[in-house]
């Protein structure tokens, strides 16, 4: 049994993190802190967690115990960088949800992110936790950095056929979709309902911070060829939905496509493959990632669909702290055990 921090519990993440570690079989305790939220009751930020966990009060950061097991840190984008390097240094156990830390070299946070990164040093020693592709013994750092949500999908998709078909590959070019919620809880004119009723748009193009760190993997993998990567915003709350379009210098097989996939994911438990393109509707709720793969001459797409909250951020952090811990990854994120990847119809 461990006992877990939770820095910033009173965002979407936090939210979620928190449902989680109230159902798994081995956390005996959490401790939620926050710095706005400090001193308030769980109940009276999320009145929907009532009756699920007891009503615990926030406490300030500042008043962060180092006698716990594992922190979740689910602050935004350059505020992790102020907690977490402490955490490490005094031999503690870090999920760091934010991208402080994914990007394994520092001349790109100032492009990329808005600030020099004071701990390059942090980003050798992490790891990056892509949880349906990292192995278990890769898990030998007491710092994971938790993948983007668009991130996720599309290198769920593409990783595949990067590793076995890298040396053919003409172009990759994904186009991501995602509902407001990835965009936290701050409010902001856009993210009104007024303005996404009805409306689709892309945002951050060329400028998205899951842009390098999708090409990060995809060159550590050998792939050194032509990339796009867009996003856009829909007018739902939950879900992203992702279409990469990869071609080749000759052309391809479904069925061996589709082998490819299968042999790949073949212990992933939270991977599905598809026979048609997925919905957001299957995967919002779930840790799953949806995908189908659909082959015609040189061009191979691939469709997949995740829950940006769960699989792209609180129910990845899970099963990065299950692989972590060395138990099932899907302990305390199912109340069932789940099957490894396959086709499904």
């Amino acid at each position: 049994m461990i006992s877990i921090g939770i820095i910033g519990g009173s965002g979407y993440l936090g939210k979620k993190l928190i449902q989680f570690c109230e159902s798994h079989p081995f956390v005996d305790d959490y401790e939620i802190y926050g710095f706005n939220s400090s001193g308030e009751n769980l109940f009276s930020i999320s009145p929907e967690l009532a009756n699920t966990t007891f009503d615990k009060k926030v406490k300030n950061i500042s008043e962060l115990s180092l006698n716990l097991d594992l922190y979740f840190v689910s602050l935004p984008h350059g505020e992790s960088l102020n907690i977490v390097p402490s955490l490490i240094d005094n031999g503690k156990k870090v999920i760091d949800l934010s991208g402080d830390f994914r990007l394994n070299n520092s001349d790109l946070y100032p492009e990329w992110y808005g600030f020099e990164h004071s701990f390059p040093e942090f980003l050798k020693q992490k790891v990056y936790g892509l949880s349906d592709v990292v192995k278990n013994e890769s898990y030998t750092s007491n710092l994971i950095s938790n993948p983007g949500c668009f991130a996720t999908a599309a290198l769920l998709s593409i990783i595949p056929i990067v590793e076995q078909y890298n040396k053919k590959i003409v172009s990759i070019s994904v186009n991501g979709y995602s509902g407001s919620s990835g965009a936290g809880k701050s409010p902001r004119v856009d993210l009104l309902l007024s303005e996404l009723d009805g409306n689709v748009m892309a945002y951050n193009v060329h400028k998205h911070r899951h842009e390098p760190e999708i090409l990060q993997e995809l060159n550590s993998r050998g792939f050194n060829s032509h990339f796009t990567f867009s996003t856009h915003l829909l007018p739902i709350a939950v879900g992203i939905y992702s279409t990469s379009t990869i071609h080749l210098s000759n052309n391809v097989d479904q069925k061996k496509i589709e082998e490819t996939y299968s042999n790949f994911f073949a212990e992933s438990q939270f991977v599905r493959l598809r026979n048609t393109p997925p919905q957001l509707k299957w995967v919002v709720g779930s840790n799953f990632c949806d995908i189908n793969i659909s082959t015609r001459k040189n061009s191979i797409i691939i469709t997949a669909a995740i829950d940006n909250l769960i699989k792209g951020g609180a129910g990845q952090a899970i099963q990065n702290m299950n692989k972590l811990f060395n138990w099932d990854e899907s302990t305390g994120i199912v109340p069932y055990g789940v099957k490894n990847a396959q086709l499904y119809k």
